[in-house]
Formats: structure tokens, C-alpha cells, sequence
């Protein structure tokens, strides 16, 4: 009889339910439930729906008991930075703000006053960026009175499921608030910047066990389980997944592109700060030293704007049959949250002194010419660094699927490209469950049998 594992992969534009299981020396996997995610204006911010969120979860367990599939363990893996302050009583403090909120403008720079970047990064080897947990509890020092305790998303939605809390310490270190040295919270930051040190719980590793389903949750859904901690930072579970044992360069491709490689030691220069390279923590103490590039936000957030009009192979066609030629920054903060996207590209042109695109096979084509050069930037800037040179570009995760970007990626970086596994965050997150369980020996057996088990294509 197989022993099932679920993994709840909650994205920044979709959900899942995986299960998955060990047949034939092979990891099976298979989709139980999908849902849509996304943000939602409330109170003049934009905000995540955490309980619509967790009634998907518990609708997809009801979904394993009627197929049968009952879990032996389940994970939750979402995306890092956003969080939720709980009372005394457990209870939510305000709108859970979703990190394309405009409320960490300038906040950068007033953090900077206190602890300088280049300090901030020796500290943590977090790059600054808008959206770090770090900058959104600057604007908060309101709700802290009441606040108790800082869950990040996926471990509230362990503490719905199980009454538990457990901070997990891939999700913590996207924070820019614990120390790359101890790897625990670095307190003398969290004093310096006048944060309440008592809602920062004890930090966890992954294969911890959470606990069971609250009584009421395993009645609803009809078993229980154990609630594993899996990487729950989404890319650290992805990461996993890199179907190769060799120090490999990867990008985890989806909403964002996060591309880099694993190593043991951080890079806590100047330098490295000011090359855009972060240091998140990883499985097992590793640490991804990897670059956030905007990733496939900007082609979805077209899409939508032109009311899903096109699939996504008919605006690569269009990108095909444009001659457009000009390369924007896709990391510039215009493409964060922009209420248009299509008109963010056009103004960043005319506002850079280039030619603007004309049409929509234009825009597409800029999009995906300047994603692939991004990445062509990062692969340089990483070999320097580090002094190595990589053989191929490993691309995992939905992005995974798109051979018109792999192809560019080909040919800007010069190297070929290795694509798959698709659902890389989901079997990162089984893996780590398996291991759990010691039904998997470790990563390294891990890895070999995720080579063998899943459909991984080479592009040149």
C-alpha cells in the first residue's frame, strides 16, 4: 500500500493540491484541487485572502478522502515575506497586505537611517528590497501594541490547520531579519529598529513536524494527518528539485524569476549587495544565492489587462512576428503593481529616450527579449563572484513550459538550457516529507530519483 504525501503549493497567481507518492522506485504525483489566488483592494491597500485560502485547503483534503487518498503528512509552501500579526488570542490583527502594496514606498531609505544597507546585508545577506518583511513592519508600529506573535503565510495556515505555531526558517530568512551567521533571529537588528522582540517565535527546519489536524479540521475532512514543515518558502521548495546533484545554476521561473545557484557559505560583501544578489536560506543550512527578477508577472499581468483575450502561445506568436528591439530593466519598480501594465512598458520607454512599442506583439516581444537578457546579466554576474563557470541553466517551475522563453534564455546566456520539473515547488515540498517519514534517504537520493521520475527537456 502506497503512502501518500499532499502538498498545498499556494502561488502568487494560483493554489494546488498535489498528492504524491513512491511506485516503482518513481515519485507519482497527482493534482487534487486547483484554486485561484490573487490580491484584493480592501481599506485602500492591496490584500491577500488567507481564510478564502485555507477553505480551498480544506476543500482539497475533503477532495483526497473522497478519491481515497489518505496523506501519511502534509506540507503548505507559499510564497516569502508576507505575514500576519496574531493577538493574545490568536486572533488576526488587521488586513493581511500583500507585498505589491504601495505602503513601503520610501521606507527603504528610512530604514537606512537607522541601520545603514551595506550593515543591514552583513547582517542577514538579504538584498533591500521594497517588499522585504523587514521594511512592511516599519509602517506598522501601530499594530504592535496588541500583537503577540508573527506568523509568515504558510505557518498561519499551519496554525488553522493544527492550533500550532511554528516558525519555518526558509520563509524567516526572506524577512532581511535573521542572521546569516546564527541563522536564528538577529535581535540586535530587531532592537535597533525598535521591533517588539517578543512575536519573533523560535525558528524551525524544515522536516519538523508541526502536529495533527485540530480535531475539528480531521472531523470536516474525515482523517488525520501530520503537518510537516516542508522548505515553506515556495522557491526553497522548488530549488529541491533541481534534478542534478552537481552545484547547479537554476531558475525557479513562475510569477517571479528567481534565479541563482546553492552554497554553503554566504556572500555577505558590498560587492555582493550591489550586484542585486540575496542570500535566502535554503534546505539543510544551504543558502540560495540567487537575483528576484520580475519573472512572468509582466506577460500574466498583460494578459489580464487585454481580459485573457489571447492564450499564452498566441502572445508568443505575436512576439515571434514583432521586429521590436528594445531591452528595458524588468526589475524597475514601474512593473511592481502597475495599474497598466502595457502602459508601464510604453512610459518606461518614452521616459528612457526609446523607441515605444506599438503593438501588443511589441510589448510581449520587450518583455520576454528583456527577461532573457536579465537572466544572460545575472548568469555573468554570478560566475564572477563566485569564479565558476556553469555548463547548462536548469529552469524549474510553471515557467518551466514556456519554449519561447527557454529558447531566449538559450541564446542570451549562451548555454544550454535544461526544463523541468513543472510542478518543481509541489515535488520539493513531497520530497522533504519523504525524508521526513525516511521513506527517501536524503536530498542527494532525492534528486536522483525526482531525474528519473519526471519529463526534463534540453533546449540549445
Amino acid at each position: 500500500m502506497n503512502n501518500y504525501y499532499i502538498a498545498v503549493d499556494i502561488g502568487a497567481s494560483s493554489g494546488r493540491l498535489i498528492a504524491g507518492w513512491l511506485e516503482d522506485g518513481k515519485i507519482a504525483v497527482k493534482e487534487m484541487h486547483r484554486f485561484y489566488n490573487g490580491v484584493v483592494s480592501k481599506n485602500g491597500h492591496l490584500c491577500w485572502e488567507l481564510d478564502r485560502l485555507f477553505a480551498e485547503i480544506v476543500n482539497g483534503l475533503k477532495i483526497c478522502k473522497e478519491n481515497n487518498i489518505i496523506p501519511k503528512s502534509i506540507g503548505i509552501d507559499t510564497w516569502g515575506v508576507d505575514y500576519v500579526l496574531l493577538d493574545k488570542n490568536g486572533e488576526v490583527i488587521g488586513d493581511t497586505v500583500a507585498y505589491r502594496d504601495g505602503r513601503t514606498n520610501g521606507v527603504i531609505e528610512k530604514t537606512a537611517q537607522i541601520v545603514s544597507q551595506p550593515d543591514q546585508y552583513a547582517h542577514t545577506g538579504i538584498q533591500p528590497q521594497v517588499f522585504n518583511t523587514i521594511y512592511q513592519l516599519m509602517t506598522v508600529s501601530e499594530k504592535f501594541e496588541k500583537a503577540e506573535r508573527l506568523l509568515f503565510v504558510p505557518e498561519y495556515l499551519n496554525y488553522l490547520l493544527t492550533g500550532k505555531m511554528m516558525t519555518e526558517y526558509t520563509n524567516a530568512s526572506t524577512s532581511g531579519l535573521v542572521s546569516a551567521d546564527t541563522k536564528n533571529w538577529d535581535f540586535d537588528l530587531i532592537e535597533k529598529l525598535g521591533l517588539p522582540k517578543r512575536i519573533f517565535g523560535e525558528i524551525h527546519t524544515p522536516e519538523s513536524i508541526v502536529g495533527e489536524l485540530k480535531a475539528e479540521i480531521a472531523d470536516q475532512i474525515g482523517f488525520n494527518c501530520n503537518v510537516v514543515l516542508p522548505c515553506t518558502h515556495d522557491t526553497g521548495s522548488a530549488v529541491l528539485a533541481v534534478p542534478s546533484n552537481e552545484m547547479s545554476l537554476y531558475i525557479s521561473s513562475g510569477t517571479w524569476s528567481l534565479m541563482g545557484c546553492e552554497i554553503n557559505t554566504p556572500e555577505l560583501s558590498e560587492e555582493s549587495l550591489n550586484l542585486g544578489f540575496t542570500n535566502e536560506g535554503g534546505y539543510k543550512y544551504r543558502f540560495r544565492y540567487l537575483k528576484n527578477i520580475m519573472g512572468l508577472w509582466m506577460i500574466q499581468s498583460v494578459r489580464r489587462e487585454l481580459d485573457k483575450k489571447y492564450s499564452f502561445d498566441e502572445l508568443c506568436e505575436m512576439a515571434k512576428n514583432s521586429d521590436f528591439n528594445e531591452i528595458i530593466d524588468v526589475n524597475n519598480s514601474a512593473f511592481l503593481a502597475p495599474e497598466s501594465m502595457i502602459d508601464a512598458i510604453k512610459n518606461y520607454c518614452i521616459s528612457n529616450n526609446m523607441t515605444e512599442p506599438k503593438t501588443i506583439g511589441d510589448t510581449v516581444r520587450c518583455i520576454y527579449h528583456s527577461l532573457a537578457k536579465c537572466y544572460a546579466d545575472t548568469v555573468s554576474g554570478i560566475e564572477s563572484k563566485l569564479g565558476i563557470k556553469f555548463d547548462c541553466v536548469n529552469i524549474v517551475g510553471g515557467g518551466s513550459k514556456d519554449t519561447y522563453l527557454n529558447e531566449l534564455t538559450a541564446k542570451y546566456t549562451g548555454k544550454p538550457v535544461v526544463a523541468g520539473p513543472t510542478e518543481a515547488t509541489a515535488i520539493g515540498n513531497l520530497l522533504v516529507q519523504m525524508i521526513a517519514s525516511n521513506e527517501v534517504d536524503d536530498l542527494s537520493s532525492g534528486r536522483d530519483i525526482i531525474k528519473n521520475s519526471f519529463d526534463i527537456t534540453e533546449v540549445k
